[in-house]
């Protein structure tokens, strides 16, 4: 830490430290050597793995344990036209939130172990999936994150218990269709026709209106490599989203039917895989009171907001998914975050970032002290 003198410096100089050191999915290096040397520097004992990035840290004592996670990885974005790791999601906030809490309660008499995960590979939805496989929340039984918010869901100031994420999944498929001569399409299958074909489909799934949920294409590409060529193949991807996790399977199952009956409507071989799926948030009732009264014992009544829902989705939840007696919650930091998230300009009032710490270290000792 050097010179740095007070508590709030302490915090903002990591965040600069992880901010100046992106680092895309599973390729978080530098950003685990980082969070060591600070682990190392405070003689808090911790734990690498051999074949992947991040790493899981522990203090206190007791056979339960309560933990809190961190998402390290970067996004990979065009930023000022040239393409970089770039941290526009928050996670180099996020990871000095929780290294701030851990500062504020490594002495504390803690009657539970706390864990701090630092997790890879958020944005690709596979880091909480290789944290479960590895054992990290076997004995957990309360889980724990922390967020920066945007200014349209939470003003500076502002800390909600909870973040009820939607859940999202991907397709990507691909069209097998036959290329024609621009003057004789009977002699092939277009799969523009085709693409056509599954945009109506897309549009002509109801659901209940009241559920939140949308199914849309995000990607074409159908090139027959010259403009009197019709082209016969195609790939496409599609972007499913719901706020209920019942209600993906629904419109995954829609989907899956509808391009299987393009498929034999137009004699075409169409093929797809899904990828990336990320549950819906499941908020701990429990959980969630730990973290409000948190909130209000660290910056007031006044400042506590509602859960906040959002159509965004973090892997987050594939831990309570993996172990549904798991309670969790994820607390929403007001930031006066603008434009947004993933934006390659994101900006966020850096004080957001003692707030957070400070609410996340009150609700993990509180909830080591909760019986």
């Amino acid at each position: 830490m050097g010179q740095v003198k007070t508590y709030e410096e302490v915090v903002f100089s990591w965040f600069e430290l992880f901010h100046n050191c992106p680092e895309v999915s599973w390729k978080e290096y530098q950003t685990t050597n980082k969070i060591a040397s600070i682990l190392d520097e405070l003689k808090v004992p911790y734990k690498r793995f051999n074949d992947m990035t991040g790493l899981v840290a522990e203090i206190g004592q007791g056979d339960e344990v309560i933990a809190v996670r961190a998402d390290i990885d970067a996004l990979w974005q065009e930023v000022d036209g040239v393409m970089k790791a770039n941290h526009s999601c928050g996670h180099d906030a996020n990871i000095s939130m929780v290294l701030g809490a851990l500062l504020r309660i490594k002495d504390l008499p803690l009657k539970k172990r706390v864990r701090f995960i630092f997790q890879p590979a958020e944005e690709v939805g596979g880091g909480a999936i290789e944290m479960v496989k590895r054992g990290i929340i076997d004995d957990v039984s309360y889980l724990f994150g922390i967020h920066l918010r945007p200014i349209d869901e939470l003003p500076f100031g502002k800390v909600s218990p909870a973040i009820h994420h939607g859940a999202a999944l991907f397709l990507q498929g691909e069209i097998r269709g036959v290329d024609a001569h621009g003057a004789r399409p009977y002699q092939g299958k277009n799969a523009i026709d085709i693409i056509v074909a599954i945009q109506q489909m897309l549009k002509n799934i109801y659901l209940n209106p009241f559920e939140v949920h949308s199914v849309k294409l995000t990607k074409v590409v159908a090139d027959g490599g010259s403009v009197n060529i019709i082209p016969g193949n195609a790939t496409f991807s599609i972007d499913i989203r719901a706020q209920k996790n019942r209600v993906l399977d629904a419109l995954q199952l829609h989907v899956e039917n509808g391009l299987r009956n393009i498929s034999k409507m137009f004699d075409t071989e169409i093929v797809w895989d899904w990828y990336d799926k990320t549950p819906g948030a499941e908020v701990s009732e429990e959980a969630k009171k730990i973290a409000e009264k948190a909130i209000m014992d660290t910056v007031g009544e006044g400042f506590l907001a509602e859960p906040v829902h959002t159509p965004g989705s973090d892997d987050f939840h594939f831990y309570t998914v993996s172990k549904p007696e798991l309670k969790a919650t994820m607390i929403g930091i007001g930031a006066d975050l603008q434009p947004g998230l993933h934006h390659p300009h994101m900006t966020f009032n850096k004080d957001a970032l003692i707030i957070g710490a400070k609410v996340l270290a009150k609700t993990l000792f509180n909830a080591t002290q909760y019986k």
